[in-house]
């Protein structure tokens, strides 16, 4: 969001707080629909239009449920009449031959939204699964999980929902939002300390910078952004950096970033770094095994 300079860092949404549903979840869904169903799915309409059934949806595997408002949206765009009962809530955690859902309505419907209404469930319910999986590997330890801009193309505000859903922070939007100044536009600026005051002169949005090693860091500290970025930091360094934070007497949010997968997370969350974002979240999606079972 956009903040002021002791502002909390650009998220979309605080912790701990029910994501807000995206304004472009109806979008994202005609559009899917578009792409899949074209002039019309022609083998749906093999089956007698006064035609209707009943379906289940299970998992095959162990999720935290995410995507509802999208699955709903795909049947009530097709229209016919489908009820959808959800068995479990959103964001519950689930284990594998869970029934998640049951529908009823006409078959032609069911059928056609199928596949659409699953590919939502699936890939949200995957991003939300490996946000609760890094959530949980650094509880209690003070420190927060961040998503990133490394998402699927055309589906930024669903995944930020699904990352949100299973108990991270969003970190900035878009590049409209929030200011991360990188190498290279360090290097267009002339120094780390010009970055930083270009930013504050143009801007009352959040203002964070990414340095790579201690030195940067001292640079960054007295330019004085919101938040600094410690890209590929060792944990020495982490620690290191945390303490050089904390002498400042009004220490900024500081994020770890580069190389964060479950079996280090933890450690990195105990240097004593405020944020870690992790691109994984949305970037290197295993789809959740879902199954919808129709009959009549």
């Amino acid at each position: 969001m956009h903040g002021v300079r002791d502002a909390r860092p650009p998220v979309l949404t605080e912790s701990r707080k029910a994501p807000l549903i995206p304004a472009d979840l109806q979008d994202q869904v005609a559009r899917a629909l578009r792409e899949d169903v074209g002039s019309g799915d022609l083998t749906a309409s093999l089956v007698p239009a006064a035609r209707r059934a009943v379906a289940t949806v299970i998992t095959r595997e162990d999720a935290v449920i995410c995507g509802q408002p999208w699955f709903d949206a795909t049947f009530a765009q097709l229209g016919g009449n489908v009820s959808v009962n959800w068995l479990v809530r959103e964001g519950t955690r689930v284990s594998a031959g869970s029934a998640l859902c049951s529908l009823q309505g006409d078959a032609r419907a069911l059928l056609t939204g199928e596949r659409t209404a699953l590919n939502f469930l699936q890939l949200l319910s995957a991003t939300a699964t490996a946000a609760r999986r890094f959530v949980d590997a650094v509880a209690g330890t003070g420190c927060e999980i961040l998503d990133t801009r490394k998402t699927i193309p055309g589906l930024r505000t669903a995944q930020k929902y699904a990352t949100a859903v299973g108990g991270a922070r969003n970190h900035r939007l878009g590049l409209y939002d929030a200011v991360l100044i990188k190498e290279n536009h360090i290097a267009a600026a002339g120094s780390i300390a010009a970055a930083i005051a270009a930013a504050r002169n143009a801007t009352r949005a959040t203002v964070e910078i990414e340095v790579e090693n201690l030195d940067e860091l001292r640079q960054a500290l007295a330019g004085k952004p919101d938040m600094v970025l410690l890209d590929d930091f060792s944990l020495e360094d982490l620690r290191a950096a945390v303490a050089s934070n904390r002498s400042q007497g009004s220490p900024v949010k500081l994020e770890a970033s580069g190389g964060i997968h479950l079996d280090n997370v933890r450690d990195i969350a105990l240097t004593g770094v405020d944020f870690i974002s992790v691109g994984s979240l949305t970037k290197h999606v295993h789809a959740v095994d879902l199954s919808m079972r129709i009959g009549a």
